[in-house]
Parts: C-alpha cells; sequence; structure tokens
C-alpha cells in the first residue's frame, strides 16, 4: 500500500494546460482527493488530440485526479461549485487576473463560503504591474525571467527542452499550498497563495541573480558547465556520454588513465581548474578524439570503474530499461485506464520506506459526474476522499 500523507485533503482544481493541473497533481500524488473541475463538452484545452479528450500532455499532469464538469457562469452549476467548496481544503485556478472574478470564484466569494479555504492562485506575470495583462506561456516566463538565455546555444539559437516554467511553477505552487495548510493548522483560517510563472523562473534562475548581485557577473550559457567542468562527448557508436568532473583532482587523475593520457594534466589546458575552466574548449578538443575511438558502453564500464562521474546520455526508454530504474520502481501502472494500462513515472518521494507504487490513470471527462454529485446530495454532504 502506497503512502498517502495527504490523504484527507480535499482539493477543487480549475486548472487547464500545465501550472495549475501540475500543482494539483502533486497534491494527488501525495494522497489527496483532487477533484478536477472542468468546462462541460471540451474540459481542459490540453485534453485534445487527435479528435478525442485524452493526449499525452493531459495525461501527464492529471493522474491521480477525479473529474466533474462545471460550468460556473450557471446558477446550478455554480450551486454546486458552492458545496463543493464548502468541504474543500484546497481550490486551485491558473486564469489570467480578472477572470477568475467572471466565472465567480474569486478568492473573496469562495472565502465567504469557507474562511478555511487554501486558494492558489496562478498568473503568468503577476497581479500588478505592466505585464500583468500579458499572455505568458513557458517558453516566455523562460525569456523574460533570464533563464532560456543559459539554454540557447549561440552558435545555433533554437529553443530546446520541456517546459520547465510551467512545471516549475506548479511545484512552487504546491509548496506554498503545503505551507498555508500547516499553518491552517495553528490559525484556522485560510490563505490566498499567489505566484506568476515569471516570479517562479525568477527563483528558479536564483544562481544566475546571485551571481550577478553578489560578484556583478551575467553568467551565459556555458558558464555552469565550464565551472562544473561538464561534458559530453559522442562515442564511436554516435552514442553520447556526459561527464560532470567537478573539482576534486582524483577525477581528473582516474579519467586520464581512463583514457590512457597519464601525462594529460601536465598539458597548460589541463594543469589546473582554473586553466581547464579557461581553456574548456580546448579540453573539448583534446578528448573528444579519444571517446570517438570506443563504443558508449565500453567507456561508460573504464569510467565507472576508476569512480569518474559520468552516465550514459540515456533517452526515456532506455532509462527504464536500466537496472537501477526497475530495482527503484521507476515506472508504475495502472491496469484499469479508461483506454487501457496506463504505465507512467513514480512520484519519487518516499515514506518510512513506502513508495508511492501506485497510481489511477488520468480521468476521462466528467468521469466522476456522477458519483460526485450524490456525494453532495447526502445530508452532510461531504465529499469522498479517495
Amino acid at each position: 500500500m502506497a503512502a498517502k500523507p495527504l490523504a484527507g485533503v480535499t482539493v477543487l482544481e480549475m486548472g487547464t494546460f500545465i501550472t495549475g493541473p501540475a500543482a494539483g497533481m502533486l497534491l494527488a500524488d501525495l494522497g489527496a482527493d483532487v477533484i478536477k473541475v472542468e468546462q462541460p463538452g471540451t474540459g481542459d484545452p490540453f485534453r485534445s488530440f487527435k479528435g478525442g479528450l485524452y493526449s499525452p500532455h493531459f495525461q501527464t499532469y492529471n493522474r491521480n485526479k477525479r473529474s466533474i464538469t462545471i460550468d460556473p457562469k450557471q446558477p446550478d452549476d455554480l450551486a454546486i461549485l458552492d458545496r463543493l467548496v464548502e468541504t474543500a481544503d484546497v481550490f486551485i485556478q491558473n486564469f489570467r487576473p480578472g477572470v477568475a472574478g467572471r466565472l465567480n470564484v474569486d478568492p473573496d466569494r469562495l472565502h465567504g463560503i469557507n474562511p478555511a479555504l487554501v486558494y492558489a492562485s496562478i498568473s503568468g506575470f503577476g497581479t500588478e504591474g505592466p505585464d500583468r495583462d500579458r499572455p505568458a506561456f513557458d517558453t516566455v516566463a523562460q525569456a523574460a525571467s533570464g533563464f532560456l538565455r543559459l539554454l540557447v546555444n549561440p552558435e545555433h539559437p533554437r529553443v530546446v527542452g520541456p517546459a520547465i516554467a510551467d512545471a516549475m511553477t506548479g511545484f512552487y505552487t504546491a509548496l506554498g499550498i503545503l505551507a498555508a495548510l500547516n499553518e491552517r493548522h495553528a490559525t484556522g483560517k485560510g490563505r490566498v497563495v499567489e505566484t506568476s510563472m515569471f516570479e517562479a523562473m525568477c527563483h528558479f534562475n536564483l544562481d544566475d541573480f546571485t551571481h550577478l548581485l553578489s560578484a556583478d557577473q551575467v553568467m551565459g550559457p556555458y558558464s555552469r558547465p565550464h565551472v562544473s567542468q561538464s561534458y559530453v562527448f559522442q562515442c564511436a557508436d554516435g552514442k553520447w556520454l556526459a561527464l560532470h568532473m567537478s573539482s576534486p583532482p582524483k577525477f581528473w587523475e582516474n579519467l586520464a588513465t581512463a583514457v590512457g593520457k597519464p601525462d594529460m594534466l601536465s598539458l597548460p589546458a589541463f594543469e589546473s581548474r582554473e586553466a581547464r575552466i579557461a581553456h574548456y574548449e580546448d579540453v573539448v578538443a583534446f578528448l573528444a578524439p579519444i571517446f570517438a575511438t570506443r563504443p558508449r558502453s565500453e567507456w561508460a564500464d573504464v569510467l565507472t570503474g576508476l569512480e569518474v562521474p559520468n552516465s550514459p546520455v540515456l533517452d526515456s526508454a532506455e532509462v527504464l530499461a536500466t537496472e537501477q530504474a526497475k530495482v527503484l520502481g521507476i515506472e508504475v501502472t495502472d491496469p484499469d485506464g479508461p483506454h487501457g494500462e496506463f504505465r507512467t513515472i513514480r512520484f519519487p518521494l518516499s515514506f518510512d520506506g513506502e513508495r508511492m507504487d501506485s497510481v489511477t490513470a488520468p480521468p476521462v471527462l466528467g468521469a466522476d459526474d456522477a458519483d460526485i454529485r450524490r456525494s453532495i446530495e447526502r445530508p452532510d454532504h461531504g465529499i469522498r476522499r479517495g
């Protein structure tokens, strides 16, 4: 039985796309009963995929939840939502500023129904300032916070990588919700927990800002890999291998042994950490042809045997095939998903040795309409905690 430290906490999530649903998913993974409140007919826009309403993107951020369809602009539906709010612990929305009021789910109104409610509001650029009403998506938030420039290769400028700003904003929101829930034990009162993608990514980009504010240094895309001595090399089979050499001299001494160049560290570009940072490209030029002589698996075995920090640069299928992933039970499944077996990655925390090794597939739109509506028609109108 998986640990559920948030069992008994009920969350209403009116989230769309990623930020709000990501926050809800984190709480659901920890055992909260997360009820996803969706627009009838279409639901979360992230559902749409190839003529259906169950996209891989939607599945990523909506497992372990229940779904009810409610249009808060309709009086009857709003009454149902209000009944849910009465006994909920948390409400999450990621609308643009002003939209919550038009949908009758602004914090003042909901706190009038339930003063103990923890109300989480996520925006793109915050609730004030000249950018308040700007639309914000992942790449926009990454760029506006100074983070994107640290990922873009200046010689080949392209946006790369996953939706970091969206996901991180969800993480920060969930953290704020947990803090407010903890405080509520002492005060009995709810809170309005607010963040924006811009604020979240500025904090996530903390190292960049700290270098600016403490040392007047503006970091670039190569700043961290140069200082951390991180490298990627292509091997004879075309596969990539990553090294993170950091600062201990033994790593470099053992690397010299591994590549068969015992005198390598006497070369000017290798003679000290400062030299390797200053001559990073020369280090790469020296080592790259060597790594190109043998397949990746051979290099990984040699380097691991000599305790040189390394890893093959794996794709997702290769990760799940590793013995480490299998031993740790990284992949979990729900055999009874609405479209067959649902496979995903488990929540990474363990509690007293109990892993979060069970999962419920994301719900189809309105899957729990009847069950949830029946629950609020009972005399005590309590919500079933799942």
